[in-house]
């Protein structure tokens, strides 16, 4: 038998976080980047695969989907948006946590609220990537495993996509309401 418990976190709550991952941020800038993406793998194997409550286990799935990203070669995040998932991650990389993690079924109920508030900021990135990992799943599909699939490559794929659906919103009637000559 399980029990559910929920609560709200108002706004001073999430003020009170958002403070606390502006200072790590801060401290970033002295860590390394491997450093930082290495603090966060720890935490997913100080966990391990089953070694906490189903609600934190969903928000660590999403640690390891930005650990990814950052490191995921065909997908190379340009320096400004790694630079942001790193800012992210840096709040693993703090040796003090606000509730520590031996503490059983609490110690990671900090992190899974970062993680949380982190995937809500990077949420059009990791969309972006998750869409870009089926893209590539489907072209491994198609033409093998070992084909490569770049980021330019699903870029030139989405631009395609959205100049066919505009042709074809066109022809169809649904892309102008009235007739205009913009050349007159």
């Amino acid at each position: 038998m399980g029990l559910r418990v929920t609560f709200d976190l108002d706004d001073d709550d999430l003020k009170h976080f958002r403070l606390i991952m502006q200072e790590t941020r801060s401290a970033a800038a002295r860590i390394a980047p491997e450093d930082i993406v290495a603090a966060a793998e720890d935490l997913l194997t100080a966990v391990g695969p089953t070694g906490a409550p189903a609600f934190i286990m969903e928000r660590l799935q999403k640690l390891r989907l930005l650990i990814d990203m950052l490191s995921d070669v065909d997908w190379r995040l340009p320096p400004r948006e790694a630079s942001r998932v790193l800012n992210a991650l840096a709040y693993f990389a703090e040796p003090e946590d606000l509730i520590p993690d031996h503490i059983p079924g609490l110690g990671f109920l900090d992190d899974a609220i970062m993680i949380e508030l982190i995937v809500r900021e990077l949420k059009h990135e990791i969309e972006a990537y998750q869409d870009f990992c089926d893209y590539r799943k489907g072209m491994r599909a198609e033409h093998g495993r070992s084909v490569r699939v770049s980021r330019e490559q699903w870029l030139e794929n989405r631009r395609d996509e959205l100049h066919s659906r505009m042709r074809r919103r066109k022809r169809s009637g649904h892309a102008s309401v009235l007739p205009v000559n913009l050349f007159k």
